[in-house]
């Protein structure tokens, strides 16, 4: 079985700020021009991008937020769950994984605007998948909150926000 050694090396991953690791692989060459975004959006705008990215049983994706909806792609390894908060407060969660008989997603969109986190299910493992975002992602667009604002804004789930923020 590949190791999450071999995935970082063979495919020069670096740590992401949320955690885990990532390389992008697209970046389209069009743009759309600020304008034509919503007010969330300050600049232009590459039409799509994509990311190789890798969890592991010690390194979740915390809980973060972006202006775009991101479609999340299962490659290899454990399923992993996708936590997320909508704007309105709502909590639902999804598995991304290749079992199919047991309702997990091969590809799964989280809307624009919601706050989510993902984790790998099985111990000492990990979940490589691909992360695909339009318009293409920016860091201007990239929210990561703190445990304690996070947990101000939504006291009903603080156990999940305390397990999956950075502190």
């Amino acid at each position: 079985m590949t190791t999450e050694k071999e995935l970082i090396d063979f495919y020069n991953l670096s740590e992401h700020p949320e955690g885990g690791f990532y390389k992008q692989v697209y970046r389209s060459e069009g743009e759309i021009s600020e304008k034509n975004l919503s007010k969330e959006f300050n600049g232009n705008r590459n039409f799509a991008t994509s990311i190789y990215f890798l969890l592991t049983s010690k390194k979740f994706s915390a809980f973060h937020k972006i202006n775009q909806d991101e479609i999340w792609h299962f490659y290899l390894g454990s399923p992993l769950k996708i936590h997320m908060i909508s704007p309105e407060g709502i909590y639902k969660n999804v598995i991304v994984g290749s079992d199919f008989k047991s309702n997990n997603h091969f590809q799964y969109t989280v809307p624009a605007q919601y706050y989510f986190a993902a984790e790998v299910l099985d111990a000492n493992s990990y979940s490589f998948v691909g992360c695909s975002v339009s318009p293409g992602f920016d860091f201007r667009d990239f929210q990561l909150p703190n445990c304690k604002d996070l947990c101000n804004e939504f006291p009903e789930y603080l156990k999940i926000i305390e397990r999956l923020t950075h502190h």
